[in-house]
């Protein structure tokens, strides 16, 4: 005794795709600056410093002296001298007189002409010229005040978007076989 069969026959389905790839396309422009620097405000206030130099006593001691305090000091000086002088025989008429009634008048004059005549010592030292300390220095110094204003920079920043395309990507396809399933029975 047979037994029914049962057949199968299939058929694949053929199919064929059209593909087109995405496409995009990125571009980022750069960013448009602007930027400004406004210069500092600088302001500089000076005060002069003051020198003053006083040779006026170190002058005097070189003998460069004007004509009204050089006629001073000679007059000065000539008065001294007279004063002086008038002492001096004043004081040798006063010898005289004391010794003359004693027998010595001679003897006198002769020791008072010695004394005022004849070749006088000298003290013999070294002077500076002019004196120490004879300049005069005085000086006061000069300021400076510096004032500066710091300005910001200006910065105009415009930041561009980005340029941006996509196109998406396509699939067709076609059924080039349809699929099929044959069965049969045989008995």
């Amino acid at each position: 005794m047979r037994l029914p069969q049962i057949q199968i026959r299939t058929t694949d389905a053929i199919i064929d795709l059209d593909i087109s790839k995405p496409q995009q396309y990125i571009k980022q422009p750069k960013a448009t600056q602007h930027i400004e620097q406004p210069a500092a405000v600088l302001e500089i206030n000076t005060t002069r410093g003051v020198l003053k130099i006083d040779s006026s006593q170190a002058r005097r001691d070189l003998g460069l002296i004007g004509p009204f305090e050089s006629s001073a000091n000679y007059a000065e000086k000539g008065k001294q001298e007279v004063l002086q002088g008038m002492a001096r025989r004043a004081r040798e008429g006063r010898q005289i007189m004391e010794n003359s009634g004693k027998g010595q008048g001679r003897a006198i004059i002769q020791n008072i002409a010695k004394q005022n005549h004849g070749p006088h010592r000298t003290p013999f030292n070294i002077k500076f010229v002019p004196s120490i300390g004879s300049v005069k220095i005085d000086y006061t110094p000069g300021t400076t005040d510096v004032n500066i204003q710091r300005r910001e920079p200006i910065i105009d920043a415009k930041v561009n978007k980005p340029i941006h395309e996509y196109t998406p990507g396509k699939v067709t396809g076609t059924m080039v076989q349809r699929p099929d399933v044959d069965t049969d029975v045989i008995i």
